[in-house]
């Protein structure tokens, strides 16, 4: 399914020709570069960079094919979205740069900073899912998946009859997606709201970049040499994560064990998208980071 292409400032255009949108917001100083989830969706950091107005300038793109960004037929692979962020920071200028990477964005800035580490001031590494295999952390999130979301009985049924239409419209298909997001926040009663905010404006979803991107995930993660790269990163690290997020944040461990240089913060309250659920402890932990605070600051 792809939406009518939406127009956009696409202002960064990588090697094989690719518009990509991309935007500055903030003040002077090092910016720090906001790499989104998915795959396959696209930028809905607009709250962290407001969030975040007066700790630090952000740089916010959406990933090839997705979004803003031109439509286009891939490639749909992590060495060419790993070349497509490193166009980025050539184009704002950056010869070195701070990232932060929410959920599968987390893995995309882990995989440039194993690629490039000395193009990599800092890393912020939110939501992710470790470096170990799906087998990790897959089964408990599909379980609590549909846990959550059979606290509403109307919504689960709502969301499997749109699931198993052979065609959806655009409609249906942003439908089906606020009802699946709408797992991600703990106050369920009231979670179809930010749910709904993340799909607008709505792009729609890519589910060639998706389904190709967790295909080489299965095949490429878990694997005694991404733990071996992993142990030799110089390069500060802060994992951010919520406590609540129904991805079992054990998944993480496997990450935190192998950085030498890793300081991890853990908000108890929040879910999958912390900056919404705790704004203030998102925004704290990443203001001690940009301070350099504690030996392990990942900035």
């Amino acid at each position: 399914f792809f939406p009518p292409r939406h127009t956009g400032l696409m202002t960064v255009t990588t090697d094989d020709g690719v518009r990509l949108w991309a935007a500055r917001s903030g003040g002077a100083g090092d910016p720090l570069v906001l790499c989104h989830g998915g795959p396959g969706l696209w930028d809905m950091f607009g709250d962290v960079a407001e969030l975040l107005a007066d700790v630090t300038p952000v740089i916010r793109w959406d990933q090839r094919g997705c979004g803003r960004s031109e439509r286009c037929d891939g490639p749909w692979t992590s060495e060419r979205f790993v070349a497509d962020l490193d166009v980025v920071r050539r184009h704002f200028g950056l010869e070195r740069m701070a990232l932060l990477g929410h959920s599968w964005g987390a893995q995309l800035a882990l995989t440039y900073a194993l690629a490039h580490p000395d193009r990599v001031s800092a890393l912020v590494y939110v939501s992710g899912t470790g470096i170990g295999p799906d087998a990790d952390w897959h089964p408990a999130f599909h379980q609590s998946f549909y846990t959550r979301l059979a606290d509403h009985p109307e919504r689960l049924a709502r969301w499997q009859e749109l699931t198993d239409l052979a065609e959806r419209t655009e409609g249906e298909e942003r439908e089906r997606a606020v009802l699946q997001w709408s797992i991600e926040f703990e106050d369920r009663d009231r979670a179809l709201e930010p749910a709904g905010r993340m799909a607008d404006p709505w792009f729609g979803i890519n589910y060639a970049c998706s389904g190709a991107l967790n295909d080489e995930r299965k095949r490429s993660w878990g694997t005694p040499e991404l733990y071996t790269a992993c142990q030799a990163l110089d390069v500060p690290v802060l994992i951010v994560d919520g406590a609540r997020d129904i991805r079992p944040r054990t998944a993480v461990d496997s990450l935190e064990r192998a950085l030498p240089r890793v300081r991890r913060v853990v908000l108890p309250d929040a879910g999958h998208l912390p900056w919404a659920e705790d704004p203030e402890g998102f925004r704290e932990a990443l203001r001690r980071g940009r301070a350099g605070a504690g030996p392990e600051s990942p900035a």
